[in-house]
C-alpha cells in the first residue's frame, strides 16, 4: 500500500498565489510560492534535488480543482520552474493527443468505430504490417485497442499503429489548429527510422467481420514544414524528434477530462461514450483487465503510474484513480496526471518532468530512473495530495463520473 510521510497539518499552514490565463502566453510563467513552499517543507525529499533544479530540468504544474453546488468545476493554476522554451524528449506522452485524435478521427468517418477491425498494411521501406493483435479478445487490431494498451503499459506499437494510420501531416495540422502551436509529432516510437521514412504513413484497411473493407487510406507522404528548432542536448539534436511542453501536456490532458472548461477550438469531438472509454482507459490498472493479460511480476498496477506511486509494486488503493499518461526516454521521466480519491473527496491535477542523466552521455542507458526519477515524482505526488486531504472546500466534489467498471 501507499506510504504517505508528509505532515498533515502542512497543508493550512501554505499559502500561494494564483496564476491566470496569461501563463499560457509566456515561456516562463510567473513562479507561484505553494509549491515552492510544499517543497521547501520535505527538505529530506526535495533540497538537493531542488538546488539543482535547472540542470535536473525539473518543471511542476499543479491545478487546484473546486466545485460549486453544481459541481462544476474551477482550476487555479501553479508552477514550479516552468519554461515552454526549454526543450525535454516527451517520450511516450505524445501518445496521449494521438490516442484523443484518433478517437475523434472516427467521427469525421462512416460505417467504422473503435471496434472495427483495422489492418495496417506495408507501402515503403521500413513499414511493417499489422494485421492481427494478439492481446485483444479475439485477435483483431482496432483502434479501441490500441488505445487501451497505450495507457495500460504505454504500448508503443499501439502508438506506432495510431501514427501510421492518422499520418504525421493529420497530426499536426490538426493540433496547431487546436491551439497547440509548438507540437511536433514526427516519429513512430522505439525503431529508428530515417526522416523520409517517418514521413510515410502506411496504407490502412478497415474491414467488418467478413473481410470486406469499409474505408482505406493509401500510402500517404507528410509534406509539412516544420519550424526551424536548435534543440540540442548533450551534442545530441532532438531538432527532428517529437517535441511537446509540459504546459501543452497539462492543456490536453485537462481537455481530455474536462471538455467544458476549455475554450471550443481546444475541444476534441468526441461523443459521451468515448469520454466513458477514456476514463476507464486512462486509469485502468494491469491487474484489472482480462486482455491483454499481464503477469503481475513484469507488469505492476503501478507500471505507468509514476506520480503517487513512484515504481512501487504490489496493490494499490482502490479508492485512488491516476487518469495518466507518462514517458520516459534518453534520461527524461515525465508523468501528466488527474488524480482522485474517490472516498475522501480529493482531486487535482499534477504533471511534472525531471530528467535523469548524471554523466550527460545519452544512449548509454546509464539514467537514475529508480534511484532519482521514481522517488522524485512519488514524493511530489504524495505531498500534493497530503496537501489536497487538508484544503478545506466549500463544496465535497461529485466524482462518480470518474468511478469506472473495469475487466475484474
Amino acid at each position: 500500500m501507499i506510504n504517505f510521510r508528509i505532515r498533515s497539518g502542512l497543508a493550512i499552514a501554505l499559502l500561494g498565489m494564483t496564476l491566470g490565463s496569461r501563463a499560457q502566453q509566456t515561456q516562463r510563467p510567473e513562479e507561484s510560492s505553494l509549491l515552492a513552499n510544499l517543497l521547501a517543507h520535505n527538505p529530506a525529499y526535495f533540497d538537493t534535488l531542488l538546488q539543482n533544479r535547472d540542470s535536473l530540468g525539473i518543471q511542476i504544474i499543479y491545478t487546484q480543482i473546486d466545485r460549486n453546488r453544481d459541481n462544476t468545476p474551477t482550476f487555479k493554476d501553479y508552477y514550479y520552474n516552468l519554461d515552454t522554451s526549454r526543450y525535454f524528449y516527451p517520450a511516450s506522452s505524445v501518445k496521449l493527443p494521438v490516442a484523443l485524435l484518433a478517437l475523434e478521427r472516427l467521427h469525421e468517418l462512416q460505417g467504422i468505430d473503435r471496434t472495427t477491425t483495422m489492418l495496417t498494411d506495408a507501402g515503403y521501406d521500413g513499414e511493417t504490417m499489422a494485421l492481427n493483435d494478439p492481446a485483444s479478445p479475439d485477435g483483431r487490431p482496432s483502434v479501441g485497442q490500441y488505445i487501451k494498451e497505450i495507457f495500460l503499459t504505454s504500448d508503443n506499437d499501439a502508438f506506432n499503429r495510431l501514427y501510421e494510420w492518422l499520418g504525421p501531416d493529420y497530426i499536426n495540422r490538426r493540433l496547431w489548429a487546436m491551439g497547440y502551436r509548438d507540437v511536433q509529432i514526427r516519429h513512430r516510437l522505439d525503431i529508428f527510422l530515417r526522416e523520409d521514412q517517418n514521413r510515410r504513413a502506411n496504407p490502412v484497411r478497415f474491414t467488418d467481420y467478413v473481410g470486406r473493407t469499409l474505408q482505406q487510406w493509401p500510402l500517404r507522404t507528410d509534406s509539412t514544414a516544420y519550424p526551424g528548432r536548435a534543440d540540442v542536448i548533450d551534442g545530441v539534436d532532438f531538432s527532428k524528434k517529437n517535441r511537446v511542453t509540459l504546459l501543452d501536456l497539462h492543456r490536453l490532458l485537462k481537455s481530455a477530462l474536462f471538455p467544458a472548461s476549455v475554450p471550443k477550438e481546444q475541444r476534441f469531438d468526441l461523443g459521451s461514450d468515448d469520454y466513458r472509454f477514456l476514463y476507464r482507459s486512462m486509469s485502468e490498472l494491469p491487474g484489472q483487465t482480462r486482455w491483454p493479460a499481464y503477469d503481475s511480476a513484469d507488469v505492476w498496477d503501478a507500471y505507468v503510474k509514476f506520480l503517487l506511486f513512484g515504481n512501487q509494486k504490489g496493490s494499490l488503493p482502490s479508492s485512488i484513480r491516476v487518469f495518466n499518461k507518462i514517458g520516459q526516454a534518453y534520461g527524461f521521466l515525465l508523468d501528466v496526471a488527474y488524480i482522485v480519491d474517490l472516498d475522501k473527496g480529493v482531486e487535482f491535477m499534477l504533471s511534472a518532468v525531471i530528467r535523469c542523466n548524471p554523466d550527460r552521455k545519452l544512449g548509454d542507458e546509464h539514467y537514475t530512473y529508480t534511484t532519482l526519477g521514481f522517488p522524485f515524482l512519488q514524493h511530489l505526488g504524495e505531498t500534493v495530495y497530503r496537501y489536497e486531504l487538508g484544503r478545506k472546500k466549500t463544496v465535497r466534489p461529485d466524482l462518480s463520473i470518474f468511478r469506472c467498471v473495469y475487466d475484474k
